[in-house]
């Protein structure tokens, strides 16, 4: 069965060359971090290849493209200065906190891509191709999240409470609608209240993997962080992250045994 996750923002180490990001508070550094969704994950996969990285998405976001800069973030760049404040280098967190006082060099900026962007991608390619190499003609991928349970002003939804799971097709265009139906249903089923395309419709890897004309289909995937996690500490809460681990293990279950029930 063709079917593997990525996780892109749930590392947590700092390039040394990222000087602006060290001696910040941990509530500051963790802000924006998909902290522990690996954690949750991860012992249910259960033979599912896996693609994460262990680098800080403040150094590079791996859910954009490397043009998603601007002068803020790196010099010389084209894009106006706040066109890209949560871009490829986030200048601003989603609380408004100042994380770039100036902007990296370019050369600064192309070794970062080389360390983290490119590594990570190349993984995720090389596993579609793996796939296709012993003749899998649909490949089904879950790109793995973790959101806020209340909108910020730099979201769409600011103020606004949130569900338990939001499902993204990039608005019906990275995964045809049988997959993103099976995916909904199972975190459904496994206890979940589950949201479709808001506020989040899908980042940047989906839109470059998810080719449902080619047989590609990617759906991201937002996970509640008040369901395992004090959200103001960034502590993982034992008791609710372990029952909710347990559900996120029944939804992969099901989405496999929809994928196998289907081939």
């Amino acid at each position: 069965m063709a079917f593997f996750v990525s996780i892109p923002h749930s590392g947590e180490k700092v390039p040394a060359t990222c000087t602006w990001l060290r001696g910040l508070e941990e509530k500051i550094l963790m802000c924006d971090v998909d902290r522990f969704v690996d954690r949750l994950y991860e012992p249910h996969l259960q033979g599912v290849p896996l693609v994460k990285t262990e680098w800080h998405r403040y150094a590079v976001d791996l859910n954009r493209v490397p043009t998603d800069i601007d002068e803020q973030s790196v010099e010389g760049s084209h894009n106006r200065a706040g066109s890209h404040p949560r871009g490829y280098h986030w200048v601003l967190t989603t609380t408004e906190i100042l994380l770039m006082p100036r902007p990296m060099s370019h050369l600064q900026h192309q070794e970062l891509t080389q360390l983290i962007y490119e590594p990570f991608h190349a993984a995720i390619q090389g596993r579609y191709e793996s796939f296709r190499e012993h003749g899998e003609h649909e490949v089904y991928h879950l790109d793995l999240h973790s959101m806020p349970s209340q909108g910020t002003r730099q979201h769409r939804d600011p103020g606004e409470g949130r569900a338990d799971v939001v499902v993204s097709d990039c608005q019906g265009k990275s995964a045809k609608p049988e997959f993103v139906d099976l995916v909904i249903t199972s975190y459904v089923r496994a206890g979940f209240k589950v949201g479709c395309n808001w506020p989040y419709f899908g980042g940047r890897v989906s839109e470059q993997y998810g080719r449902p004309n080619q047989g590609q289909h990617c759906v991201q995937v937002e996970l509640n962080r008040a369901l395992y996690m004090d959200e103001v500490q960034k502590t993982l809460l034992p008791d609710k992250s372990a029952k909710t681990s347990q559900k996120l293990g029944r939804a992969l279950q099901l989405i496999r045994q929809g994928l196998r029930d289907c081939e």
